[in-house]
């Protein structure tokens, strides 16, 4: 199935910032969207507004965390519409500080949402993609996964760690098309996870120049309507002003 009309499309972190944008334009462009989140109550005011503008969306509770909870996720998107067709990691956290400060719980948050997620949406997904012989995995990774800056090691690391799994399952299936999009600085709610002080100032400045979610979201919908044969491996989308 190529194009993007009719397909059922998973997207995790769906209430703000790219994923709810993503939800939004795929709906816009015929797709079935399941979307998932911790906020409910965004994701039913999202999912009502997509209805009204003549779309289909549903949503369910989900912490990308717990693999029963991701599992259940995709089982529900199957028993709405029948299929999976693509799925959407796009759920992410972003509490930047230096290493110095030793914010264990921080890493680890970044470690669990941004890789275990991933991990998570694939392992739930793949066999479901396997058994209909075909699917697309979409990974939303960042410009961090191509470098490192001071204070973002650790959430460097966990997108450099999504450009690495998705290049591996990319390799492993012939039939399985695997996207990674990897933004720049973007309007989003992900750089209000950060609670040091400091890295929070820089972050203020360093975000001034960025591009609106819908810039991300029609990458994502770029990769999904092509055809089945053609895979969309990666695209990087940056603000134009942007030397990062």
């Amino acid at each position: 199935m190529s194009g993007i009309e009719g397909k059922v499309i998973a997207i995790t972190g769906a209430s703000s910032g790219i994923g709810e944008a993503a939800a939004r334009e795929l709906a816009r462009r015929g797709a079935k969207v399941v979307l998932g989140a911790r906020r409910t109550d965004r994701l039913e005011k999202l999912v009502a507004e997509i209805g009204a503008a003549g779309g289909t969306a549903r949503q369910r509770a989900l912490d990308v965390t717990r693999l029963d909870d991701v599992q259940a996720f995709v089982d529900f998107a199957r028993s709405e519409f029948g299929r999976l067709d693509v799925i959407v990691n796009n759920a992410g956290v972003m509490p930047l500080s230096p290493l110095a400060a030793l914010k264990i719980d921080e890493w680890n948050a970044m470690i669990d949402v941004n890789i275990r997620g991933v991990l998570h949406g694939i392992a739930a997904a793949l066999p479901v993609m396997q058994a209909q012989g075909g699917g697309q995995v979409i990974n939303v990774a960042s410009t961090a996964g191509h470098r490192v800056w001071p204070s973002a090691s650790v959430y460097c690391a966990t997108k450099h760690a999504v450009l690495a799994i998705s290049e591996g399952l990319r390799q492993e299936h012939d039939n399985l098309r695997v996207t990674v999009v990897s933004p720049g600085v973007t309007t989003s709610e992900l750089a209000g996870t950060t609670s040091d002080a400091d890295i929070k100032a820089w972050l203020e400045d360093f975000r001034q120049v960025a591009i609106p979610a819908e810039a991300i979201a029609r990458a994502i919908a770029y990769a999904v309507e092509q055809p089945d044969d053609v895979d969309v491996s990666e695209v990087i989308v940056r603000p134009a002003a942007s030397a990062n």
